[in-house]
């Protein structure tokens, strides 16, 4: 099952939140490189669910046209 791009984003604002809480500046780092990851795959999510949306569509006025 994929994870959309609300589960990565809740992540990525998880780990704002514990680097912004971070009194170790390792901590702080880490949560930081994480934020950009989760960030990174909310961003990868939403383009997936954008080019499905578009190719559906696409196929949909395909078969839309084939009955004509």
């Amino acid at each position: 099952m994929s994870q959309g791009y609300e589960f990565y984003m809740t992540r990525a604002n998880e780990a704002a939140a514990e680097a912004e809480a971070a009194v170790l500046d390792n901590v702080r780092e880490r949560a930081l490189r994480a934020e950009a990851t989760w960030r990174g795959l909310a961003d990868q999510a939403r383009a997936v669910a954008m080019e499905r949306a578009k190719v559906e569509k696409e196929k949909a006025a395909q078969r839309e046209a084939a009955l004509d």
